[in-house]
């Protein structure tokens, strides 16, 4: 392969961007190599200098960093949208979620309920201070460390209930899946790619951001519970 792509992403992209990165190699010729990682260090890492030629974050970190001259405006392309689910440890009485009032009674009920760093988080807390039980359940919400999903901490009993995008709950062993946000609730995430100005490669940059927007990949996309933005 005569060229080398190199960028970094938050956790809940890393699976799609990883079969997106290996079938473009084998289409272009072109090496791509994506760490991810919490996005907090992502968009530090961005911000610090490191040469990435890309990055993948959230639509309000990728703005963030359009404003500080890290990202080039131009740039900024749409990716995915992901929505948030809902998990309880596997084997485990199956509550009622099926409507927000339903939702909200199995929030209260929780003994521990787990959210992510992150968008999909800062959402969800909103909910609950909508629902007026923040101060109710403060002492048992439980945020998950950077890089660590929220459903291996359902997984291991830490969280009895886990919310976090569907994409980065869907595989994980010892859990099982409520589904999605019910109406009224839903927290639907933008995932948004963008070339550094650190690049040395922005046109083969751009060239890869085109094929990682492109309608084409919308059946990978799905594959990974996530929607074509």
């Amino acid at each position: 392969m005569s060229t080398r792509l190199t960028g970094v992403s938050s956790m809940a992209t890393r699976k799609l961007l990883l079969e997106l990165a290996q079938e473009y190699g084998r289409i272009r010729g072109v090496e791509v190599v994506i760490e991810s990682v919490g996005g907090v260090d992502a968009a530090r890492r961005v911000q610090s200098g490191e040469p990435f030629d890309v990055v993948v974050l959230s639509a309000d970190a990728i703005e963030a960093l359009i404003d500080g001259g890290y990202v080039a405006a131009d740039s900024r392309t749409d990716l995915v949208h992901s929505r948030v689910a809902i998990g309880i440890r596997s084997g485990a009485k199956r509550p009622d979620v099926s409507s927000e009032e339903a939702l909200r009674q199995t929030v209260l009920a929780a003994r521990t309920v787990g959210y992510s760093t992150g968008p999909s988080g800062t959402a969800l807390l909103k909910l609950f201070g909508r629902w007026g039980i923040t101060d109710t359940i403060r002492d048992r919400i439980v945020q998950a460390p950077p890089g660590v999903p929220v459903g291996q901490l359902v997984a291991s009993g830490e969280s009895e209930l886990g919310f976090q995008q569907y994409s980065e709950m869907m595989d994980l062993p010892g859990l099982e899946m409520l589904g999605t946000m019910p109406p009224g609730t839903e927290i639907i995430s933008t995932f948004t790619a963008g070339i550094c100005t650190a690049s040395k490669q922005s046109a083969a940059a751009r060239e890869l951001l085109d094929f990682l927007g492109s309608p084409d990949r919308a059946e990978i996309k799905r594959r990974h519970g996530m929607e074509s933005a």
